[in-house]
Parts: C-alpha cells; sequence; structure tokens
C-alpha cells in the first residue's frame, strides 16, 4: 500500500513538470508580447485587445455550460465511453454557438465590440473547441502530447502575432486572429493525430451520459460568470472612485501575483487527473490530505518569499512611473494564495459531483468583494480594492474548508494554517510600514514560515527527489 501511495505522488510530481512545460509558456504569452504591443499598438487600440478577449473569456463558458469541464471529470471516469464524452461535448458546444449568433442583433448595438463581431465569433468558436479537445486528451492520459500541444500552441501564437502586428500592421485583428488561427490549428491537429473523429457518433451516444455530464458542468457556468466578476469589479471600482492613473498602478500590481497563480494552475492541471481518479474514499482523504498540506506550504512560502522581494522585482519589471504600484502587490498577493486553496477545494465538490456548492461559495465571495469594494476604497483607496479581494477569497476558503468535509475528511492543520496567515499579514504591515531594518524582520519572518511548514517541504522535497535518474552502484568483482 505504501508503494501504492508512493506511485501516486510520483505520477503527480511528473504531471505537474509535464503540464508545466505545456502552460508556462501560454501563462508568459501576454510578457513575452508585451515590447510588441506597446511598440505597434496605441493604448487604445492595446485596451480593445482586453475588451476582447476579456468579452470572449465570458461568453466562452456560458455557450459551451463549462462542459469541457465534464470531459475531464466523465473522461477519466471508468464504464463510461469516450465516444458519449466526446459527442455530448461537441454538440453541446455546437448548440450553443449556433444559439450565440441569435444574439447577434443584441451584441451589434454593444458600439465598442459591434466592429468585432466576426473576430470575436471566430475566437470564441475555436476557443471553445480546442478546449474540449485538449481536455478530451488529457482525460484520455496523453499527458506528453498535451504538453507538446500546449509548447506548439504558443510558439504558433506568439509568431502568428509578431507577424501580424509588427509586419503586417494588422492590430487588434491581427492580435485576435493570431489566437483563432493557433487554437484551430491545435484543436485540429489533435483531431487529426488521434483521429478523435472516430469519437463523435450523434447517432450512438447515450442520452443519459448527456444528462449527467450537463448536471455537472451547468452548474460551473454562473461559477465562471461570478468569478470573472470577482476579477474585474475592483478595477472598475477603483476607476470609479480614485481615477484611472491610480487603476493603471493597480493592474500593473496585479502582475507580481500571477506567478503564484501560474504555479497553482500546472499543479491543478495535474491534480485533476490523480483526483478524479481515486475511488476508496478513506485512502482518497489520506491521498488528498497530504497532497493540500505540500499544497499550501508551497503556496505561502511562495506568498513569504515575494513579499520579502516585492520592491527588487517591481524595480526591473515595470517602468519608473509605476514602481509606486508595489503598494498594492501585498494584500493581491495574499489574496491570490488563498484563491489557489479555493481552486483545491473545488477540485473535492468535482471529484463528488456535487458542483452545486461550487456556485454558491463563488457567488457568496463576488458579492462580498463587491460591498467591500464599496466600503473600503472610498477610505484606503486601492489597498482598500486589495483587501476586499483578499477578504472575500479568504472568506470562500472557510465556507469550502468547512463544508467540503461532507465529501472529503481533509485533514487541513487549521492551526497551522492560521499561524502562515498571521506571519504572512504580519509581514504585510512590516513592508508596507517599513520600519527600521526591516528587510530583517521579513528575512525572520519567512525564515518563520519555513519553518513552521518544514516537515511539509521535505516530503515533497523527497517526493520530488525520487523522480530523479538513481546513480547505479558499481559492482565489484
Amino acid at each position: 500500500m505504501a508503494q501504492e501511495q508512493t506511485g501516486r505522488y510520483k505520477s503527480l510530481i511528473s504531471n505537474t513538470l509535464l503540464f508545466g512545460l505545456s502552460t508556462f509558456g501560454s501563462k508568459m504569452l501576454v510578457v513575452l508580447l508585451m515590447p510588441i504591443y506597446t511598440r505597434y499598438l496605441t493604448t487604445e487600440a492595446y485596451g480593445m485587445v482586453d475588451i476582447i478577449s476579456g468579452t470572449c473569456n465570458l461568453i466562452v463558458p456560458i455557450i459551451s455550460l463549462c462542459v469541457h469541464e465534464a470531459v475531464i471529470r466523465f473522461g477519466l471516469e471508468k464504464g463510461v465511453r469516450r465516444r458519449d464524452v466526446f459527442t455530448t461535448a461537441l454538440l453541446t458546444v455546437l448548440a450553443g454557438y449556433l444559439l450565440l449568433f441569435c444574439f447577434r442583433p443584441l451584441l451589434r448595438r454593444v458600439e465598442l465590440i459591434s466592429g468585432y463581431l466576426p473576430l470575436i465569433y471566430a475566437y470564441v468558436f475555436t476557443s471553445a473547441m480546442r478546449s474540449v479537445v485538449t481536455h478530451f486528451v488529457r482525460s484520455g492520459g496523453f499527458v506528453r502530447l498535451f504538453a507538446l500541444d500546449g509548447i506548439f500552441t504558443t510558439a504558433l501564437t506568439i509568431t502568428l502575432k509578431v507577424a501580424f502586428i509588427a509586419g503586417a500592421k494588422m492590430g487588434v485583428v491581427g492580435d485576435g486572429l493570431a489566437t483563432v488561427i493557433a487554437d484551430g490549428c491545435s484543436a485540429l491537429l489533435l483531431i487529426l493525430l488521434l483521429r478523435l473523429y472516430r469519437f463523435f457518433q450523434p447517432g450512438r451516444f447515450k442520452p443519459s451520459v448527456t444528462r449527467e455530464m450537463l448536471a455537472y458542468s451547468i452548474p460551473l457556468v454562473p461559477t465562471a460568470i461570478f468569478w470573472w466578476i470577482t476579477n474585474l469589479s475592483d478595477r472598475y471600482f477603483v476607476t470609479y472612485m480614485v481615477g484611472l492613473d491610480v487603476n493603471g498602478l493597480y493592474n500593473v500590481a496585479y502582475k507580481i501575483p500571477m506567478m503564484i497563480t501560474l504555479v497553482s494552475a500546472i499543479f491543478i492541471q495535474a491534480w485533476q487527473l490523480s483526483a478524479f481518479g481515486e475511488k476508496d474514499k478513506k485512502e482518497s482523504a489520506r491521498f488528498f490530505s497530504t497532497v493540500f498540506r505540500c499544497y499550501y506550504t508551497l503556496v505561502f512560502s511562495a506568498a513569504s518569499g515575494i513579499l520579502l522581494l516585492i520592491k527588487p522585482i517591481t524595480r526591473i519589471l515595470v517602468a519608473k512611473d509605476f514602481y509606486e504600484s508595489w503598494r498594492y502587490v501585498p494584500f493581491l498577493i495574499l489574496a491570490v494564495s488563498f484563491s489557489c486553496l479555493v481552486t483545491f477545494l473545488g477540485t473535492v465538490y468535482n471529484t463528488a459531483k456535487k458542483n452545486a456548492m461550487v456556485t454558491v461559495t463563488t457567488f457568496v465571495g463576488a458579492m462580498l468583494n463587491i460591498l467591500l469594494n464599496w466600503l473600503l476604497i472610498p477610505k484606503f483607496g486601492a489597498n482598500g480594492a486589495a483587501f476586499a479581494t483578499f477578504a472575500s477569497f479568504f472568506v470562500v476558503f472557510l465556507i469550502r474548508a468547512v463544508d467540503s468535509r461532507r465529501y472529503m475528511a481533509i485533514a487541513m492543520q487549521p492551526l497551522r494554517i492560521a499561524l502562515n496567515l498571521t506571519l504572512l499579514l504580519l509581514q504585510c504591515w512590516v513592508g508596507l510600514s517599513e520600519p527600521p531594518h526591516w528587510v530583517w524582520y521579513e528575512i525572520g519572518i519567512l525564515a518563520l514560515i519555513l519553518g513552521c511548514n518544514f516537515g511539509n517541504l521535505m516530503f515533497f522535497l523527497r517526493m520530488t527527489a525520487s523522480l530523479l535518474p538513481k546513480r547505479r552502484t558499481p559492482q565489484t568483482e
């Protein structure tokens, strides 16, 4: 049994590294393209790029009913035919996409995006299709192919955006078109390489599987909308209550905590494969508990390290005029840290196929975030927005930590989490107030956090080291 448990951890770490190869490039795409954007696009055009991508990111989960999440969940389940999963997913996307055309007259009335509707429709279709196909590939165990596809799509996207924006001077349309072509090529190549068209059989799929998949995925649609609202509401509030110039600093501040989000996103992709494959409830609880302890240890340790290095990181990454954005980073780091823990606990509901509570908790977080923004920003400015975001994620974490025990009794070490949070809050205060010798205080707090989580860190390092090839000891004759 011990060997089987060790194998699970090794598989999780190995998949995380593979997904890291796939995901890191795509997540860093915006950073890599910043010189191109700022040189060849006006500020207005660059703003339109964000509006188009943001609009599409809102539309995709609505028209697809988040069915890609059901693909990874049911694609890993024994006893469910893969053709039923793939057929249901594609028919759902196609039906939603056709329904989207009914709203074309309404979208034409939105002056800001009316001139880009053909681009938006193409963007939504290819994005939704690629999402379904890549999740299906991942559920089939083709992890290496999934990773290679991520690298290929990132490279193609960068090449096309440089060619269209810098070369052909196509501006906003060139940026969107590059994404459309890259996503379309990715989906088409995976379909052809693995002959996925074999699994699309509209005349032979089981309606019962469709009902189960949609019952699983539909509750995730409002969740996606609420997260979209949460991620944008603070910026609108800051703009309206404080001003565009402060919102510019606040947006820059958001980029630094994204380092934690990047690592978390990579891990969660691998974690879903492991979590959804668990069947024995007692063993699952032990596995979830161990992984959760390592996960929050890494998240909190990374948060403390970034808090220590906020100022030099900001000085390196942003122009002089944006240096003061570091003051909004501390509470955003805490917000991102607890959003990572919230996402992890979401997999408990996903595993149990009980997604309604995911929607409820996300709704609570979104409403609390809006309320706190309204109350705190007038008094504390953009830092009020940052704290509001942290507080909303923290409350959602508390609710899920208690409620998720109905489905998985994870040993969460609440006192240790509370100690970590206390130390991180103290580190935020030290960084923002800058008392004499503040650097040494922050180094001391980082050391305390590492010491507090020493056992979890050592376990993670041992599991990671076990993946390395072992040196053979020469035999003596």
